[in-house]
């Protein structure tokens, strides 16, 4: 399938069912975060998924990839990114699988039913605030900083659109632990599920993943850590696993 790329974009190879990506290094690429939640995720067969904030659309892809959703809808509010996606989803003749809509987050219950998916993913951004940025307006600063939604904004969000029972998935920092379970419990979705990833085994987590579920009963397993690195370059031979090489 031939789909035109715009100026500095390239077409990445994500090593799962030969399917493609198309990203602008100059504006944003996904990171490992993306990957390791696709991962932890777990979607049954015939589910609807929905990723809020999905940037290029790297998130729907490898679910897609991963496993036997029915469908899969993303929204984005940055229109040149969402584009991005559109034409990967093309790319890879994915149309009848996934849909990507161009919107804020905040306002998703204007484009989806409420309670309406079985599974919610979200890599959302994880700095509070707009402190020390030059340029708010930037893709990059709005990836990455609360600066057009907050993690309550993502929750809450995510509380309305899932099924009684649904499960919220999202990847986080975990110097924000407490806030996360905080504001996931005060909208029902009970945390279930968590995991920490540590750069190496000697160093402290950087990312937690963790789960919740739409009126699930208060009951959490901790998984065993994921370490990314053997050595420096090397990854461990879970994450090669996550990554399906």
């Amino acid at each position: 399938m031939d789909v035109e790329l715009k100026e500095n974009e390239r077409i990445d190879d994500l090593q799962r069912n030969g399917y493609q990506i198309i990203q602008n290094p100059e504006k944003f690429c996904f990171g490992m975060d993306a990957v390791l939640l696709s991962g932890f995720v777990r979607v049954k067969a015939g589910a609807e998924v929905l990723d809020m904030g999905t940037g290029t659309g790297i998130i729907p892809l490898l679910v897609e990839a991963k496993t036997q959703a029915m469908h899969i809808s993303a929204i984005e509010i940055q229109e040149e990114s969402a584009d991005m996606a559109r034409r990967s989803v093309r790319l890879n003749e994915l149309e009848n699988k996934i849909d990507i809509v161009t919107g804020d987050l905040r306002e998703a219950d204007q484009f989806f039913n409420a309670a309406s998916f079985d599974v919610i993913t979200c890599n959302p951004p994880y700095m509070i605030g707009q402190h020390g940025l030059t340029n708010p307006e930037a893709p990059k600063a709005i990836a990455r900083h609360e600066i057009l939604c907050t993690l309550e904004d993502v929750v809450r969000t995510a509380a309305k659109l899932l099924k009684p029972g649904g499960y919220f998935c999202m990847v986080h920092r975990p110097f924000r632990l407490a806030e996360i379970i905080t504001v996931m419990t005060e909208y029902k979705l009970e945390p279930k599920r968590m995991k920490l990833v540590y750069p190496y085994i000697d160093k402290e987590p950087n990312m937690v993943l963790i789960e919740g579920c739409r009126g699930g009963k208060p009951r959490m397993t901790v998984e065993k850590p994921l370490i990314v690195y053997k050595e420096p370059n090397v990854y461990t031979d879970e994450i090669y696993d996550v990554y399906g090489y």
